[in-house]
């Protein structure tokens, strides 16, 4: 919908108005300081005063200070690729005989203590606020390497349990503060693009692992142990990177602003979102809007983390709450954990049996599912994340119904083309799920809050995260067991009240810095506020020297 109507701009966008109203009286000569408008058009945005803070000099996104911001965001991207490594080693280890005979082991292996550790580590995300956000990635990497020591060299269960309870536990630290700081540092146009970037490395982490597995027991098997402990220690090598050189990274600008460092956080805006123009709209725009929301609602002292009431004290807050949590468990519980259970028994009945011939396929679905991902954080930036994620769910409800009547046909009749089918949908339900989900799993939860709520929900995502993996871990496959193809079913259902209530409660973030999404929060429908554009006019003025410039004003 339109907004016919004047919308209040910042002090920029005022004057460049002011301006323009000043030359549309006069008579247009071509003296120098004068200006007339060559060409305009009606335009709509999802705030004005973002847009029309980079209206006339849009930065750059390849200029010296973004590439510098790649740089160093890939680097920490690197963090992501713990949980993605860990999932896949422990889902491949578990079927080698010589790890299970080892530790005395079933033939299906042991549940590590991730979940438990995850849970445990989202309590103390405050140290994020304390300490601030790279300081806290560099203690979760460092605790990482070592709990992949005690895992590599562990001779007993007890000791190799503990180990894997350290790398949850640091891995939370560290995969937690890093969308935080993603959210924060992130220019806000290329923020979905940038932030988003970051979790597609699990399937990296996924992809290593996989390849890790399937080299050692193709290359290694039958030499000790070295099969599955060589890719055990492999697991420190990317945290190992990060924690090198993040302490070489600039901090969260956010951070800094609350904790008065203000000239720090002027010079990161400055280089890393204007390329060194410390003169530039955005830059003004951004320190304006991180001073004041900070000064209104500051962040509170380490020892208030455990009291989460303020994250529920107004209705707004209730309402980012709700889509912080929704979202936490939609991203776990969507049906993608569970969808594959069922493909080691049709890969066998279409003739797959080769244990390396079944890590290849599963590293095929890692690579396919991080292309979509990759594709999908900029997707985000152009068409917006609600658009996406109801593209994506409604895809995902149309997969699962067919998996479901394919892996119905499969058990009923032993059909191999049922197989082939209910195989050939699992893929595409890998993507379906990747392009919109992936991407966006630890960054909305974050986007939608506060700067002062924003540790402590990423905290209560966590948690929420890790209930919604204890259920996967532990309820699901009784209920598969019990149901079967059923479950599948289940989830067509659940997926179809996730579009429902993605329809009518998620709120677009796209078009807006992390501050201007107070206003949104503080309409009466959220929903339809997020989704209203504000129509502008797009002018381009040239002045007496053929200099030209655009700007936006007011309809």
């Amino acid at each position: 919908m339109n907004e016919k109507k004047s919308h209040p701009y910042s002090e920029h966008a005022e004057n460049a108005h002011a301006q323009t109203e000043s030359s549309s009286t006069s008579d247009h000569d071509n003296g120098i300081g004068n200006e007339k408008v060559v060409d305009q058009s009606e335009v709509n945005v999802a705030n004005a005063d973002f847009a029309a803070a980079i209206e006339n000099n849009p930065p750059n996104p390849w200029g010296p200070g973004y590439l510098k911001l790649y740089m160093f965001s890939a680097l920490i991207f690197l963090t992501a690729t713990m949980n993605g490594y860990d999932g896949s080693l422990m889902g491949s280890i578990n079927a080698l005989p010589s790890y299970t005979s080892y530790f005395g082991l079933p033939p299906t292996g042991n549940a590590g203590t991730g979940i438990i550790g995850q849970m445990a580590g989202a309590l103390f995300i405050w140290l994020a606020d304390w300490q601030g956000r790279k300081r806290v990635i560099f203690i979760g990497c460092l605790g990482v390497i070592v709990g992949t020591i005690v895992v590599s060299t562990a001779k007993t269960i007890p000791v190799f349990t503990g180990g894997r309870f350290l790398l949850s536990f640091f891995g939370t630290f560290a995969t937690t503060a890093a969308p935080l700081y993603f959210l924060e540092i992130a220019p806000p146009q290329y923020r979905g693009t940038i932030a988003g970037l970051y979790n597609t490395t699990w399937y990296m982490g996924s992809i290593i692992a996989t390849f890790a597995v399937y080299g050692a027991h193709l290359h290694l098997a039958g030499m000790g142990d070295l099969d599955w402990r060589l890719p055990l220690w492999l697991q420190m090598l990317c945290p190992g990177i990060t924690c090198i050189g993040i302490m070489f990274c600039p901090e969260s600008p956010r951070w800094l602003v609350a904790k008065d460092r203000h000239d720090e956080a002027r010079a990161i805006i400055t280089k890393y979102h204007a390329n060194g123009d410390g003169n530039h709209p955005i830059v003004h725009l951004e320190m304006r809007e991180m001073t004041d929301a900070l000064r209104a609602n500051p962040m509170g002292h380490w020892r208030q983390f455990f009291d989460v009431r303020d994250l529920f004290r107004t209705r707004s807050r209730r309402y980012r709450m709700m889509l912080n949590i929704a979202f936490s468990w939609f991203g776990q519980f969507s049906g993608n954990n569970v969808i594959s259970y069922y493909l080691p028994y049709l890969l066998k009945n279409v003739g797959v049996t080769n244990t390396n011939t079944i890590l290849l396929l599963n590293a095929v679905y890692a690579i396919t599912g991080w292309i979509a991902a990759i594709i999908g954080a900029r997707l985000h930036d152009i068409v917006g994340r609600r658009k996406m994620f109801l593209i994506s769910t409604a895809g995902m409800i149309l997969c699962l119904s067919i998996t479901a009547g394919t892996a119905a046909g499969y058990v009923e009749t032993g059909s191999s083309q049922s197989s082939a089918a209910s195989i050939a949908f699992i893929y595409i339900f890998g993507v379906t799920f990747a392009i919109a989900y992936t991407s966006m799993q630890p960054i909305y939860p974050g986007e939608v809050l506060t700067n002062d709520m924003r540790a402590k929900g990423m905290g209560i995502f966590q948690l929420t995260s890790g209930a919604s993996g204890f259920v996967n871990t532990f309820a699901a496959p009784v209920a598969l067991s019990n149901i079967g193809y059923w479950f599948y079913v289940f989830f067509v259902f659940f997926d179809a009240f996730e579009f429902a209530f993605i329809y009518f409660l998620f709120v677009e973030t796209k078009g807006r810095t992390l501050e201007e999404l107070d206003e949104v929060f503080a309409a009466k429908n959220p929903r339809k506020a997020s989704t209203k554009l504000v129509a502008v006019r797009r002018q381009t003025l040239v002045d007496g020297e053929g200099e030209e410039r655009k700007e936006l004003v007011a309809v």
